[in-house]
């Protein structure tokens, strides 16, 4: 057994975002994410098959729902449950200061495994 950091290994310069996947079993699979001054594209809403749970851990970020008007502010600690296919996209992650979130995808009844990215 290895004992991990979540914050250790984050690379200085990001020019995309880090997927890395933590934990993955049939039913769910677990990321840690950094981001640094990265947002989904302008006009793409991510439509994901699978529910997705966030933490964010460091740094802040910006999440806009299809359905809603206004932008989610997330600071270190907040969560948030993302039911599969609702659209939503991240309109800014802080630039600077790594922001670093947990991932979890996981489904639920007939769908299958947690394989969506």
């Amino acid at each position: 057994m290895e004992i991990k950091n979540l914050f250790a290994a984050v690379a200085e310069a990001l020019p995309a975002e880090v997927f890395e996947v933590l934990l993955e079993t049939p039913d769910f699979r677990l990321e840690r994410i950094v981001s640094d001054g990265q947002a989904t594209p302008p006009g793409k809403w991510l439509d994901q098959e699978n529910d997705e749970w966030v933490l964010l851990l460091r740094g802040s970020a910006g999440l806009r729902f299809a359905d809603e008007s206004g932008i989610r502010v997330m600071r270190p600690g907040a969560s948030l449950r993302i039911p599969a296919h609702l659209r939503h996209r991240v309109e800014w992650t802080e630039h600077g200061a790594k922001t670093i979130w947990l991932a979890l995808h996981y489904c639920c009844g007939e769908k299958g495994g947690a394989k969506d990215r």
